[in-house]
């Protein structure tokens, strides 16, 4: 059950955000990043390492995740004014919670990483291939959450396939082992997860479902709404800030990797920074982002968005735009990464 922090505690919380810092007083950001510190998420602590953040005045904490939804409820309840998350999933969760106070500032993955990979060894090379398959999903999965659309867009029976809810950590070493068919995850962390565990990349498919009907967003940063009402400079401060970090990452992506390796030093650079490369060249640096620059969304898509999670999803109540997404803190110099 959901629970919103009252007025007053609110209030406390927020009070306890500045403390004084090298020449100026700082506000205390922490952030609640959706999954572990891999290659995508190295734009934020090259921002970090490169003071975009404290030249926002802002001390900025990054903390990882475990699961596209993982961040929604900390930032509702006002435990992390920001995060990182799955819109799809706010979405949800701002039907079964209305009035909640957390909304979408910030468009990150223009075009989602929901995949189904899968071994063409094991019969799985495309969509319709799923039909009598063995299906590893995690059912906090944002891949998961959306696979009835893609099943809907691509006419599969969701009664022949046999899914099977694995836990995150053995959701690729199944696939690996053959104990499983296929596994829905996000394309950049699946793939090179199998690589890592010596599966041949020719052996691998993904099938990105952005590329196979379904219309979706993907992960953008959100924020508690009654913090970001109260404290709007701080956060078009911080949103600002990223998209400097990841201009910085486009730009170099090796060096991204660099900011990320002091936080997680097992972490294999190589391989995090082709897992940095896909997520820019397949999710965010898409051909609409080089136009409009990085942030914000497209209206109608966004109701095509809203209207297909409806085929799938019996909204309690009517679903706006509006109620899940606002461009109202993103910088107006339109944020080009290139």
């Amino acid at each position: 059950m959901f629970h919103r922090l009252t007025a007053a505690a609110f209030a406390a919380a927020a009070s306890l955000a500045a403390f004084a810092g090298p020449g100026a007083a700082q506000t205390a950001m922490p952030f609640a990043l959706d999954w572990k510190f891999e290659g995508p998420a190295a734009p934020y602590f090259l921002a970090l390492d490169k003071g975009y953040f404290t030249e926002a005045g802002l001390a900025v904490e990054i903390s990882e995740g475990a699961g596209s939804l993982d961040a929604i409820p900390k930032v509702a309840t006002g435990a992390f004014p920001v995060g990182f998350a799955d819109i799809n999933s706010l979405m949800k969760f701002l039907d079964q919670n209305p009035g909640a106070p957390v909304i979408a500032v910030m468009m990150v993955y223009d075009k989602p990483p929901f995949a189904v990979v899968g071994r063409k060894s094991l019969g799985v090379s495309e969509p319709a291939d799923l039909a009598g398959k063995k299906l590893g999903a995690p059912p906090p999965d944002g891949a998961w959450a959306q696979f009835p659309i893609f099943a809907a867009e691509n006419g599969l029976d969701m009664a022949s396939i046999t899914v099977d809810p694995v836990g995150f950590p053995v959701r690729e070493p199944m696939l690996a082992q053959g104990n499983v068919d296929a596994i829905t995850g996000f394309s950049f962390s699946s793939v090179l997860n199998l690589k890592r565990l010596q599966v041949p990349a020719d052996d691998i498919s993904t099938i990105l479902m952005a590329d196979h009907g379904v219309a979706l967003y993907g992960n953008a940063i959100i924020a508690n709404a009654d913090y970001a009402a109260a404290h709007p400079e701080e956060i078009t401060g911080f949103l600002k800030a990223v998209a400097m970090g990841w201009k910085d990452a486009v730009a170099d992506p090796g060096t991204a990797v660099d900011a990320l390796l002091k936080r997680n030093p097992a972490a294999d650079k190589a391989l995090e920074t082709e897992r940095l490369q896909m997520a820019i060249d397949d999710n965010v640096l898409t051909p609409w982002v080089k136009e409009h620059g990085m942030g914000g969304i497209d209206a109608a898509r966004m109701d095509k968005a809203i209207a297909q999670t409806g085929t799938v999803y019996a909204f309690k109540t009517t679903p706006e735009a509006a109620t899940y997404f606002t461009a109202d803190y993103l910088p107006t110099d339109g944020m080009m990464l290139e």
